[in-house]
């Protein structure tokens, strides 16, 4: 039958069935019904936020609570309920606007006291939740604090001695003033070492001079430098004598108290981005900017009032090494809040699925829930999964961050690169998946999650591209790696500790049980790991051998270094998601953690090709292993309600999707 008699013969079926005397039965309205009313909890839902916030509850609730108290945060009323979210319609410069009024009022309910000022494990570990609970309302304002507390503020508290902290922190924490840090130049980012702009000592007078001697040493992403700024950390190469002695960071002021730019500094605005406009980036130009010598943040060199360059780290590598520290605090508030991000898209999408019907599988039959769908299930629950894991992963980098030590120093900037880059990475994935799964209602600024992709999508670049962190991450194992093989001695760091173990041995086949033992997940995630440092090893040392350096050997080996760096990073967060299901008590809450924690390893198992690319599993094994993910996501379906709400994120902080969006959407609300 061609096209056109087909064609035909649809629309006289269809003219037929209509002109029959039977009228068409109504369907009735579609309602809405809380999920609440039939979706089961089995566990305890305040104690799983217990595990995931971790700590400082009381003060997130109270901060939480402090923000829906004030038109200051946009309240609006959808669906018989209040919610609280930034207002993405503004311009540029009100949005800037009001995260500057948004900032004092949190100034004066006494939310930064201490933020610098006090020191010890609670302080910080108060800070960083607040931190956290601010983000989750808007990344702008969570921005604009991170740059001013922990890249100024840490600068000078880890850079800075004595002088530097009875001088700025306390002025620094009331916001009497206002810090930015400039580290990024139009012609480098990534690469600090390489930046180029310029410092000299002038000892007839005391002073350094600050210049910018071309225009990609422009100062470039600067927050807070385009409007609000009154100070800067500047890095810059520091010349004495004629010699560069590396990279040092300087305070210099660039506005005086009224906001005026200072004399021999030029500030431009960076423009407007598709996210984060509340933060005013900047670009700074400096002219022969003359500061005290005293302004040379001097903990790990210093410069003697007759010109002397001081420091007791002659190795100018590890000097170099020392002024990349207070990166480390802003990937850890990155990864941190990545997650929190990737929460509130799965919690409103999953809401969402819960209460949203589409189709009947029977004639006359009722639609179906979205997330009775298992296709809908494959797209929402592994990310769930992986959301848990990374929850108890930003957790474990926290606590050894506040408990650093020197000694912990390199296991802090790899976990800490790894964990940014892989957290960031999952959380641009969910949010796209969460769009996507709500449909035409996911477009809408106050449904959150479209707005969260353009304000999260920076996160992959800023504090270090993923990509350079990742091998990075591979770098330091390698190092390990070949400092075991050369002191032939077992390996004791970064949890390669497994490397000293006979190699384990994937089963010809799996079964269901088999795949859901912990014991050959965390085999199987050693198995990758080991392999691909080992070939990652050979390959860059086989390159060496035909007269490469071992710095370009490794760039050549880039593919099996970023492998590499996602099996580090995998195994480390199955780590910590297996410490946090052990310290849980037999009973319903350990049994969704296990269900949980074999979903995240298998959807790993399933996910990278490296799996199958190096036979660590054969074909059957990967079909198995995605048999048994579509099992995981029928087990963990009655819990999707459970599991969001555990997040602890207030219904107001979600969108009018979350909940009765019929309501949302109704003709009266429009007249209200």
């Amino acid at each position: 039958m061609d096209r056109v008699t087909w064609r035909t013969q649809v629309l006289s079926n269809h003219l037929n069935q209509t002109s029959m005397s039977s009228p068409l039965s109504p369907n009735p309205c579609v309602g809405f019904s809380p999920p609440e009313l039939s979706e089961p909890v089995e566990f305890d839902t305040k104690e799983m936020r217990k595990l995931l916030d971790a700590h400082n509850l009381e003060d997130r609730d109270w901060l939480f609570g402090l923000m829906k108290q004030s038109k200051l945060f946009n309240p609006r009323e959808a669906g018989g309920r209040v919610f609280v979210s930034p207002d993405y319609n503004q311009s540029m410069e009100q949005q800037r606007e009001m995260t500057m009024k948004r900032i004092a009022y949190l100034l004066d309910r006494g939310v930064f006291e201490g933020w610098l000022t006090e020191k010890g494990v609670e302080a910080e570990l108060r800070k960083l939740a607040l931190h956290e609970v601010i983000g989750i309302y808007d990344h702008s304002l969570a921005v604009k604090l991170g740059v001013h507390f922990f890249l100024w503020g840490g600068a000078i508290l880890f850079f800075g001695t004595k002088r530097h902290h009875d001088k700025w922190l306390r002025d620094t924490e009331n916001y009497t003033i206002k810090g930015c840090f400039a580290m990024s130049e139009l012609g480098h980012g990534s690469n600090v070492r390489g930046i180029e702009t310029v410092t000299t000592y002038d000892s007839n007078t005391g002073e350094f001079v600050i210049n910018t001697p071309c225009e990609s040493a422009q100062k470039y992403w600067i927050g807070g430098a385009a409007n609000h700024a009154t100070h800067t950390i500047v890095f810059s190469q520091l010349y004495i004598s004629g010699k560069n002695q590396g990279v040092h960071a300087f305070i210099a002021q660039i506005r005086d108290a009224n906001g005026n730019i200072c004399p021999n500094i030029r500030i431009a605005d960076c423009g407007h981005k598709i996210g984060l406009n509340g933060v005013d980036n900047g670009r700074i130009w400096f002219d022969n900017v003359r500061i005290p010598r005293e302004n040379l943040l001097n903990s790990v060199a210093d410069v003697s009032p007759d010109g002397q360059y001081l420091s007791a780290i002659k190795d100018p590598d590890q000097r170099f090494a020392a002024f990349l520290a207070p990166l480390t605090s802003g990937r850890v508030t990155i990864a941190v809040g990545a997650i929190y991000s990737s929460q509130i898209s799965l919690a409103i999408a999953i809401r969402y699925s819960l209460t949203r019907r589409a189709f009947s599988v029977t004639p006359k039959g009722p639609e179906v829930l979205l997330l009775d769908y298992p296709s809908h299930q494959q797209r929402l629950l592994p990310l769930l999964a992986k959301t848990y894991a990374m929850s108890f992963a930003a957790n474990h980098l926290k606590m050894i961050y506040v408990k650093r030590t020197p000694e912990l120093s390199k296991t802090i900037h790899v976990v800490s690169s790894a964990f940014k880059a892989t957290l960031t990475w999952h959380n641009m994935r969910t949010l796209q998946e969460c769009r996507e799964a709500c449909g035409g209602q996911g477009l809408k600024t106050e449904n959150r999650i479209g707005p969260l992709k353009g304000e999260y999508d920076v996160q992959s670049t800023f504090e270090g591209d993923n990509n350079v962190l990742m091998q990075q991450v591979s770098k330091a194992l390698l190092g390990e790696y070949i400092a075991a093989q050369n002191r032939s001695k077992p390996f004791k760091a970064l949890g390669l500790e497994h490397m000293n173990k006979p190699c384990p041995v994937i089963p010809s086949q799996l079964t269901s049980s088999t795949l859901q033992s912990s014991q050959f997940q965390m085999d199987a995630f050693c198995l990758r790991e080991r392999d691909l440092l080992n070939r990652f090893a050979m390959e860059v040392s086989e390159r060496q051998k035909q007269g490469e350096s071992k710095e370009y050997s490794v760039i050549l080996s880039y593919q099996l270094a970023q492998d590499l760096g996602r099996a580090f990073s995998d195994r480390t967060i199955l780590q910590t998601l297996l410490d946090a299901e052990a310290g849980v008590p037999s009973g319903s809450l350990k049994n969704v953690l296990a269900m949980l924690r074999s979903m995240y390893a298998l959807i790993c198992l399933e996910e990278d090709p490296a799996f199958l690319r190096f036979g660590y599993l054969s074909t059957d094994n990967v079909a198995a292993v995605r048999k048994e993910v579509s099992r995981l996501c029928g087990e963990l379906r009655p819990h999707a309600l459970a599991l969001v709400s555990s997040f602890g994120i207030p219904d107001a902080f979600l969108s009018p999707i979350a909940f009765n969006w019929i309501d949302a959407n109704s003709w009266s609300s429009v007249q209200h």
